[in-house]
Order: structure tokens, then C-alpha cells, then sequence
């Protein structure tokens, strides 16, 4: 047997160690929370996009009583974005998320394991890295790459 160990790099940053597209983008993202239609689990999630171009484009997390039939917010806006753009790189995601009594998470919440697969098509699709910034009220993690937030990504490569 041989065993292993996977570690990966982030940083935590606070809103004034943030650059200013970051913060705007992160502003982004805690707007779209507002836009949730999430009546079943009651956590609101917004996420918004930076591509290539400038552009910053934002979405919120969708439910439907058919579970899982409703989308997450990083889905939404990653779908939106390549739809509106497909030769455009996102550069940038920011997501963001607040409970039913109206505050931020604390903690930063991270994408579902399907998300995290939209994620690594789109970073393989651009052939660049896709920084991720997950916000919380106690600081945004930054990860450089969608690998460091999602070792061993399945990718056409492994077909």
C-alpha cells in the first residue's frame, strides 16, 4: 500500500486586502444573493463572473419543489456567461451566500461537487486558469486554479 497526502494552496484575504475588480466582483456576487429563489432551503447563493472582455455577469441559485430539478448559482451564471460569450474566457467567480435571517455566512461556502465539475470544463475549455473566491464575513479564500479547490478533476483527457 502507498499512501498519499494532497495539499493545496490558498490565501484569506479580508474585503480591504481585496483588489478593487475582486471587490466589486464579490459585491457582485453578495447582490445575487438578493435574487435567490430558494423557498425550500431558505440559503440564498449568488455568484458573478468576471470574463475576458471586462464584462462581469452575475447569477443566483434557482430551486424547484422536483429537487434536484433547480440550479445553483456558479451553474447559472458560468451556463449564462458561455451562452452570451463562448469565445471568452472567465477569468474570475465569486460566490457569495446568506441565510434565511438576511446574514452572510461566516464561514465561505464552497460549490457542490457539480459545480465544481462546471468548473473544471470551463477552466479546461479556456485553457486557463479560473480563479475562485469564496466569500465570507471572516475573509474570501482565493484559489488560484479550479485544481486547488478540486484535486484529481475528471477532464476530456480521461476519456
Amino acid at each position: 500500500m502507498e499512501k498519499f497526502k494532497v495539499c493545496i494552496d490558498y490565501v484569506v484575504l479580508q474585503d480591504e486586502e481585496l483588489n478593487e475588480q475582486d471587490r466589486i466582483l464579490v459585491q457582485r456576487a453578495k447582490d445575487a444573493t438578493y435574487n435567490s429563489y430558494s423557498p425550500y432551503s431558505h440559503f440564498s447563493v449568488g455568484a458573478a463572473v468576471r470574463i475576458a472582455n471586462g464584462e462581469v455577469y452575475s447569477g443566483s441559485n434557482q430551486e424547484n419543489a422536483a429537487f434536484p430539478s433547480g440550479l445553483c448559482a456558479e451553474r447559472c451564471v458560468l451556463f449564462y456567461a458561455h451562452a452570451q460569450y463562448p469565445e471568452e474566457v472567465v477569468e474570475t467567480i465569486a460566490i457569495a451566500a446568506r441565510h434565511s435571517d438576511g446574514r452572510f455566512a461566516e464561514g465561505p461556502i464552497s460549490p457542490c461537487g457539480a459545480c465544481r465539475q462546471v468548473l473544471a470544463e470551463t477552466e479546461y475549455r479556456n485553457k486557463k486558469p479560473l480563479r475562485i473566491l469564496l466569500y465570507g464575513t471572516r475573509g474570501t479564500l482565493v484559489f488560484e486554479n479550479v485544481e486547488s479547490l478540486l484535486p484529481f478533476m475528471f477532464t476530456d483527457d480521461d476519456m
